[in-house]
């Protein structure tokens, strides 16, 4: 069995297990103010044709110019894969025709990419870890839109998105399972985010995937696959993978063969469905594009992108893991996206690392998600649970009215400190006050001693208790010091 695919991974079909084999495709819109080969905007909505220039029209006589900056965002984007960069590449003719492809043709990379092999490292959270290898990224302008919902007869074309700068991001096919495939996407546009050099919006159509599945017998040489395009949610991924793969493994167990074709994913059944045969790379007629000069790097121009490459999540997850102590599982869960890790380490600064990520995970995140919010619209600053955070360790506050403290600071916004002297919610420290509640909480409750006596984990009812008579106040340490001295626990 291949070493990538552990026995969980498996499908089982009517005659035996199956193994699905899957390659990704990933198309990344580039970060930039100008299309690929126009001085465009890149901006996403505006009026249809409001973003178009002469060349992205293909008017007569009009001839590309590169953008530097998008060959810069390419090569930080393969340093940032651990990719080989070539300091020489071409830019092709890929020939085919679509109504929203003016040229006739589309300006890419085929032969000689601006990016060579790279590879991503996939934590998923049931432990495994799986090693992506890249491809290939190769530079190319997006063609436009056709829609076909504006008009009963007729199509429209909107070029506002002809000519912009893509990244086709090409792994190889190292993942077996859906959750791998979903794991890989969801990492790749956060190294892309990370870098900054594509926003990994999905939902806007600036980063979606061609997939390409086959199944296989487990040791058996790679079966015919399958390309689904333009699926554009990493949940669809998913959804795609899974029912693609069981379509052509009963295809295969009903004595079939699976044709190479491009198919389409449909949302709302769940489904692929046929789209045209797979055209071979001969077909697009590829050749060297001769508006366009081969492009040539040099060392420096590398270098010196390579020295303002930001810390990347897999060396931040180690740091986090090795420094702060922190668990695997919550390391990968801050450093998924880079304004949550940029929140946790405002907040994390000077204090106990531990406890700043249980606040931002448990008590931050799961309020920003039951409310929908994203972390930049958090009511709650990184300044202001740092203060509450601060409050706990000084033990002026209990852990459970630092709760408190922060839902009012969540609706009302205000100081941490402020809020807890105005208040009135300060720890009760003084054991003689803690001490009074105990011996009433006692004397209430003599069965309840009794049974404490013989059975040590029923004093945790009494500390309730105490906490409860008196308003979460009291500092938890020292009732249950006072608790283990007077059940004579200790």
């Amino acid at each position: 069995m291949d070493a990538k695919t552990e026995k969980s991974n498996l499908i089982a079909g009517e005659t035996g297990d199956w193994e699905v084999v899957i390659g990704m495709e990933v198309h990344a819109q580039v970060t930039s103010n100008a299309k690929l080969f126009s001085g465009a905007r890149t901006e996403f909505g505006g009026e249809p044709n409001a973003h178009v220039s002469l060349v992205d029209a293909a008017m007569p006589g009009m001839l590309p110019v590169i953008n530097e900056a998008c060959v810069a965002q390419a090569v930080r984007t393969g340093l940032g894969l651990k990719a080989e960069i070539n300091l020489s590449s071409v830019f092709d003719r890929k020939n085919y025709f679509y109504p929203d492809l003016p040229q006739g043709y589309q300006i890419s990379q085929y032969k000689n990419p601006i990016v060579g092999e790279g590879e991503v490292i996939v934590d998923l959270l049931s432990g495994e870890r799986v090693v992506v290898g890249i491809e290939r990224l190769h530079l190319e302008q997006d063609a436009g839109k056709s829609l076909h919902d504006q008009h009963p007869q007729n199509s429209y074309v909107d070029l506002n998105r002809s000519g912009v700068a893509l990244m086709e991001i090409v792994s190889k096919p190292d993942l077996r399972s859906s959750e791998q495939a979903k794991a890989y996407v969801s990492k790749l546009r956060t190294i892309l985010r990370y870098l900054g050099t594509c926003d990994g919006n999905m939902e806007e159509g600036s980063l979606r995937a061609d997939v390409n599945v086959s199944v296989r017998r487990p040791g058996d040489g790679f079966g015919t696959r399958c390309e689904i395009k333009n699926v554009n949610s990493i949940r669809f991924i998913g959804q795609a993978i899974e029912y693609e793969a069981r379509r052509q493994i009963e295809i295969i167990e009903d004595g079939g063969t699976i044709d190479q074709e491009t198919r389409l994913f449909d949302a709302k059944t769940g489904e692929t469905r046929s789209m045209r045969s797979k055209e071979e790379a001969h077909d697009y007629r590829y050749f060297p594009d001769p508006d366009l000069l081969p492009l040539e790097l040099t060392q420096d121009f590398v270098d010196e992108i390579a020295g303002s490459l930001p810390e990347l999540p897999d060396e931040k997850r180690a740091r986090f893991i090795a420094d702060y102590g922190l668990t695997p599982y919550d390391a990968d869960v801050l450093v998924s996206e880079r304004e949550s890790v940029d929140y946790f380490e405002d907040v994390a600064k000077g204090r106990d690392a531990k406890q700043a990520a249980n606040w931002v995970i448990n008590e931050l995140f799961g309020r920003l998600n039951k409310e929908g919010l994203a972390i930049d619209d958090s009511p709650i600053s990184s300044a202001q649970l740092g203060g509450i955070v601060d409050l706990i360790k000084a033990g002026t506050i209990s852990g459970k009215i630092a709760k408190d403290v922060f839902d009012i600071v969540w609706t009302e916004g205000g100081d941490p400190a402020e809020i807890v002297e105005k208040r009135g919610m300060k720890q009760v420290t003084d054991t003689r006050a803690i001490e009074k509640a105990v011996d009433e909480v006692m004397a209430a409750n003599p069965d309840k001693v009794a049974q404490a006596k013989e059975k040590p984990a029923v004093a945790g009812w009494f500390v309730g208790q105490v906490m409860k008579a008196t308003g979460g106040k009291a500092s938890p340490q020292a009732v249950n010091a006072l608790l283990k001295s007077k059940l004579g626990l200790e």
